[in-house]
């Protein structure tokens, strides 16, 4: 990409015109392309398409660049390969660290021997639909970010209807009415990523409006706007995330057969550990995350609690960082984790409440 980009560097370039000179999908090629605009290797100058070109560095990212190597690849798989065969594990040594769109890092973690946003990224490119699963909090919008910087993100509610996911009439300037396209819409046009937050609480019959996007067909027909028909381009990816004990979450049988690949997400606290946040933070948390897991209590921190953990220590100090962290658990459980906390930093800690008038 960086190639053919610092060759052309008054020419602007579509993920097609760039898919169809590389032979590869417009998924692998938008992702690319948003890695290199990440990086200021490239420059995004259009939306509909999306079109990129050439920067002062692209020159230098197009000189770093390796050839491709011959052989198969997952969009033209080798015949004889069978399931059980596992993919390449990656290079040796630690993936660098990924910044988020918020400016945010994401640190990779393991998956199926690879990089989980390496995992993420070969899916896409094959077409085939993840769904992860897990807390919140424990990193499944963050990796998911690091992995597509193209993403369109729908955060899914009871309330999501099938207007707020592929459009509706909007009142102009004007006076009048104005169709304006949802996020289903825009990412099939436009040949994005596109997360369901919290998929499993929106309604399933909402939901059924995304399905024919999502099989062999790609297409949906927009109803409200005189029945027309949308064709998903090249790179067009569905993932979603689903919150188990969320309530009102509902993994319903429609939608775990359209994610083939269902990944369970949870905490890393040895990455908790490397962040520098408090050793007895961390201690705690992995305290009660065993007891989650037996089943005696129903809430364990997870890593964005020990992320918030730090930040409120930093500014409050520990003392009022270890009574917010009672605080937070919920009411059925706050007097267990209070007592795991008191015993783990060896003082009574009560939640984080107002003192008398100063």
């Amino acid at each position: 990409m960086a190639q053919i980009l610092a060759a052309n560097t008054a020419m602007e370039f579509s993920v097609t015109e760039l898919a169809k000179m590389l032979g590869h999908s417009g998924g692998a090629v938008g992702n690319a392309c948003e890695t290199l605009v990440c990086r200021a290797e490239a420059e995004r100058v259009g939306e509909k398409p999306r079109r990129y070109r050439a920067t002062a560095k692209t020159g230098s990212a197009a000189q770093a660049a390796v050839p491709p190597q011959p052989g198969p690849t997952l969009t033209s798989p080798n015949p004889r390969q069978t399931t059980s065969q596992a993919p390449t594990p990656p290079p040796s040594g630690r993936p660098q660290p990924i910044t988020r769109p918020n400016g945010q890092r994401y640190h990779p973690r393991a998956l199926a021997q690879l990089p989980d946003v390496e995992a993420l990224r070969r899916l896409r490119e094959a077409g085939v639909a993840v769904l992860l699963y897990g807390p919140p909090g424990t990193g499944k919008t963050s990796l998911i970010e690091a992995a597509f910087p193209d993403l369109i993100t729908v955060a899914g509610d009871g309330d999501t209807t099938v207007g707020d996911l592929v459009g509706e009439y909007t009142q102009d300037e004007n006076g009048g009415y104005e169709f304006v396209y949802g996020p289903l819409v825009t990412a099939m046009q436009e040949g994005r990523a596109l997360l369901l937050d919290d998929a499993t609480l929106i309604s399933p019959k909402v939901l059924a409006a995304l399905y024919p996007a999502m099989d062999g067909r790609r297409q949906i027909q927009v109803k409200a706007h005189k029945g027309e028909t949308i064709t998903a381009a090249d790179g067009f990816y569905v993932i979603a995330g689903h919150n188990p004990g969320v309530h009102g979450a509902v993994l319903t049988e429609a939608l775990a057969s359209r994610f083939s690949v269902q990944i369970q997400v949870g905490s890393d606290y040895d990455l908790a550990a490397a962040l520098k946040i408090n050793s007895t933070a961390v201690r705690i948390a992995r305290r009660l995350a065993t007891s989650q897991r037996a089943g005696e209590l129903g809430w364990a921190p997870q890593l964005r609690e020990l992320i918030a953990f730090q930040k409120i220590a930093d500014v409050l100090g520990t003392e009022a960082a270890f009574a917010n962290l009672v605080g937070i658990a919920p009411l059925e459980d706050r007097d267990t984790v209070a007592e795991i906390v008191t015993k783990a930093v060896g003082r009574p800690v009560t939640a984080l409440a107002l003192g008398r008038q100063l």
